[in-house]
């Protein structure tokens, strides 16, 4: 069994980069994704203190890009250009703070056949790998497995797109894939087959990058994630079908509480 780190989605409050990671290991987490999914609230001038204040606590960071910056845009006007920015901008500071990842999304099928959609998510991050190569920001990405039934972003096309794509992931969210099967990750065989699909497209000593919280869900598409408890997604098996793989996991929670977090948490770790 690989290595489990595990922490929240956000940075507890506190007056300091360094209590705010002292207040993550006191709750025993070692991982953590910040997000500027509603603004960049981090500058170049403060990602270097932040960084080194996770370095110290041996927390391992990882970056949710905007919902906008995504590839697989229709053509190459405006809105691809300014999801480029954002995911040009998105890299610096995550290099700046030394984050292991990226997270984005795939975009939408816009109209599109899903295999033109995919190829053309693919090529404009060729578009991506250029810019940031010449900016010496090609950091890791991760796309993430989305929670509606009919949109890109199944597990399917997460893996097609991380296959041919090298500095990109599959970030699997096991809540919108349980959303999305009808509620179908209720036994370790089918979070295994998921891990397994993943460790096939990964590079060697990359780890696992999962999202996990309980949710609610209508017509195969997710509706909000849930206290833990309160749906039928459960971590047991998800540390089981771990158990099976020599890869290391980072595992992010998006529980909508504290509670909920420590909880999955303890499951995870086999402290319950």
């Amino acid at each position: 069994m690989g290595e489990i780190r595990y922490g929240p989605s956000g940075l507890p409050e506190a007056p300091t980069f360094e209590e705010s990671f002292a207040a993550l290991l006191a709750e025993g987490y070692r991982a953590c994704e910040i997000g500027f999914v509603s603004g960049f609230w981090l500058d170049y001038q403060t990602a270097a203190a932040f960084g080194e204040a996770a370095v110290a606590a041996d927390v391992a960071l990882s970056v949710h890009a905007p919902l906008a910056a995504f590839m697989g845009h229709a053509d190459r006007g405006k809105k691809f250009r300014m999801a480029l920015g954002m995911l040009d901008h998105t890299a610096g500071l995550a290099k700046a703070v030394g984050a292991q990842l990226i997270v984005f999304h795939p975009g939408f099928l816009l109209g599109r056949e899903r295999e033109h959609a995919i190829a053309d998510v693919v090529d404009q991050l060729g578009d991506l790998r250029e810019r940031l190569e010449a900016k010496d920001r090609l950091v890791p990405f991760g796309v993430e497995v989305m929670g509606r039934v009919r949109d890109l972003g199944t597990i399917d096309d997460v893996l097609a797109i991380a296959s041919a794509v090298d500095f990109v992931r599959p970030v699997l969210d096991f809540a919108h894939m349980h959303a999305t099967s009808d509620g179908a990750f209720l036994a370790v065989k089918a979070f295994a087959g998921a891990l397994a699909g993943a460790d096939a497209v990964l590079e060697p000593g990359a780890p696992f990058h999962i999202h996990f919280s309980d949710i609610q869900y209508a017509n195969r598409n997710e509706t909000k994630h849930l206290p833990y408890g309160d749906g039928t997604l459960r971590a047991e098996p998800l540390r089981d079908a771990l158990a099976r793989f020599e890869r290391p996991a980072t595992v992010i929670s998006e529980a909508p509480d504290a509670a909920s977090t420590r909880l999955i948490g303890d499951v995870l770790l086999d402290q319950a």
